[in-house]
């Protein structure tokens, strides 16, 4: 009988011959000779992962750490087949475990940090990576990944120095991925001879792997585009979208969803509108499966908050003493102008533009025990005690964001679900919502890759049903509220800037500034989708935009239609 050690070099010489279902039998009689040996089962995952049996190989990984706890290997291993099925807390739960048992992992830290960025996480990803990159060892993948998530928000410069800043890397597989950054940072900056340089730098080192194809081919057509040469653009574009479906089962999901969304861009700048939506829906397929949606979750958290948070338990129950003025929250639908009120708003002496925080929402977590009806519950039960010592933690940790400010913004889009909390805990806060035709608002959405939990984006039905449901939210709270809300429709700000303008800063006591008029000069960062748009004066080249696109929002329109919001004002 042969031991499990022949046997596993067995494995890795049919492995590299490529035949894995030979390498696969080997693995498995290995773990037979040796069941409580974990090399055989890690073995066996890397085999399945090279199969695209991610299931298969989750199973294997489990069994190898069963046996040993402490490999970190396996446990980035696991956390990278979790995230191909689709599972990616549980992926984040694997690198946090192999970073457990291996403080400073560079391939965990870097994979944590992509993953957190995907989830919209962004800033804890690069405080992870900014990190691993000021250690004395160079982490390469740590590197990679601060460069794509400059990139993804347009920094070519920033990103060209962070690859610049070190010799390029040595092995084939390493300098591939550091010139294909290197390029598209380079076609940011609209430097295409270098850019081109930086492409063929990737062909000399052989075929470009089917997983990488159709990132290394949109780059391809964003130099044609540069060099005016549309049909080359076109042509490699199509190109791309068959290097899409042979990237295989091993593929990085991200990569997959990155090409669709490029390429609807691409199809969208031309015209070409149904293959334009082809590959809109396509990223959306795939993200659907890291995002599953429930409709029935959605409504009934909805009526929860409009049953439990009624007038009478505003106007008889208990709330907090304070009346602090300063915060301000800025809430409606994603792309429905939030980033631009805050942009103005930030730009006025006395305000502080806080971004999208998490703290309303992690609160409510926290005193609800949870999320759903019976948090909401837990959640309008607290007393004044509770909720004066609540508000006193919260407004603290505002007010120290920016002490010199008598206003602070919070645009967090879905703390509209929350807005019962803040009633209570926060009587002196102001709230500003913000609306849009609704079917730009969906159909914005939909042309966008959201990173952060947006299941409801992933299917046009899902979509207009969960616009239809948020805005009868927020006919309820605009009912009930002791809070004053003012709407302020994003055609506003097109039509009369100044009036929209002086009628928001009336309504926060706040003086006028002429600097407001000027937000587009503000150069603090804005990490939302909307960075671009609020570089630049309004306008207002995106109202009224899915009329292009009628026809294929038919489900999105149809749930509207049904949900009586077509027959309202925007």
């Amino acid at each position: 009988m042969i031991d499990s050690q022949a046997l596993l070099r067995i494995c890795v010489e049919l492995r590299a011959a490529g035949d894995l279902q030979g390498a696969l039998a080997a693995a498995r009689e290995a773990s037979e000779a040796s069941p409580e040996a974990p090399v055989p089962y890690y073995a066996e995952g890397e085999v399945l992962t090279a199969l695209g049996d991610d299931a298969g190989a989750v199973q294997a990984y489990a069994n190898a750490l069963r046996r040993s706890p402490g490999w970190a290997d396996a446990w980035i291993n696991l956390g990278l087949a979790r995230y191909r099925q689709g599972a990616i807390e549980a992926a984040k739960t694997a690198m946090r475990q192999a970073l457990r048992v291996a403080p400073g992992n560079p391939a965990a830290t870097a994979n944590l940090a992509a993953f957190l960025r995907i989830t919209g996480s962004a800033e804890a990803g690069e405080k992870m990576l900014e990190e691993s990159l000021a250690g004395t060892q160079e982490n390469l993948a740590a590197r990679l990944n601060m460069v794509a998530s400059l990139l993804q928000r347009e920094r070519g410069a920033e990103a060209l120095a962070l690859l610049d800043a070190i010799e390029p890397p040595p092995a084939p597989a390493e300098l591939r991925h550091w010139h294909m950054a290197r390029a598209l940072a380079l076609l940011q900056l609209g430097r295409p001879a270098p850019a081109r340089a930086a492409l063929a730098a990737i062909e000399s080192l052989g075929p470009v792997p089917p997983e990488l194809a159709p990132l290394f081919l949109w780059r391809q057509v964003l130099l044609a585009q540069m060099e005016r040469d549309v049909p080359r653009a076109l042509r490699i574009a199509a190109e791309t979208a068959e290097a899409i479906e042979a990237m295989g089962p091993n593929a990085v999901p991200e990569h997959r969803i990155m090409a669709h969304y490029d390429l609807a861009r691409f199809f969208a700048s031309l015209g070409e509108r149904d293959a334009a939506f082809k590959h809109w829906t396509a990223g959306h397929t795939q993200l659907r499966l890291f995002q599953p949606f429930s409709r029935s979750a959605l409504s009934n958290v909805i009526d929860a908050n409009i049953e439990i948070f009624n007038a009478a338990r505003f106007a008889e129950g208990a709330r907090a003493k304070n009346r602090d003025p300063a915060p301000v929250f800025i809430v409606g639908m994603p792309r429905s102008g939030t980033t631009l009120c805050e942009q103005i708003l930030a730009a006025h002496a006395q305000v502080h533009g806080a971004g999208e925080r998490t703290a309303l929402s992690a609160t409510a977590w926290q005193l609800g025990g949870g999320d759903g009806p019976a948090a909401i519950a837990r959640i309008s039960a607290l007393d004044s005690d509770a909720l004066d010592a609540e508000a006193e933690k919260f407004l603290a940790a505002l007010h120290a964001l920016a002490p010199d400010k008598t206003r602070i913004v919070d645009k967090m889009p879905g703390n509209e679900m929350h807005l019962g909390l803040l009633g209570l805990m926060l009587p002196g806060a102001r709230i500003i919502h913000c609306v849009r035709d609704p079917r730009d608002i969906g159909f914005s959405i939909w042309t966008y890759r959201f990173h952060g939990e947006h299941p409801y984006a992933h299917d046009l039905g899902d979509l207009g049903f969960t616009i239809a449901q948020r805005s009868r939210l927020m006919a309820h709270w605009r009912e009930v509220l002791p809070n004053p809300i003012l709407t302020v429709a994003l055609q506003d700000w097109v039509e009369d800037f100044d009036a929209t303008l002086a009628r928001v800063l009336a309504y926060l006591d706040l003086p006028p500034d002429p600097a407001c008029a000027r937000f587009y000069e503000n150069e603090r960062e804005v990490r939302t989708v909307s960075r671009l748009q609020v570089r630049q004066p309004v306008h207002g080249r995106g109202l009224g935009r899915w009329r292009t696109y009628e026809k294929h929002l038919a489900p999105l329109i149809a749930e509207l239609d049904a949900a009586g919001l077509l027959d309202a004002p925007a």
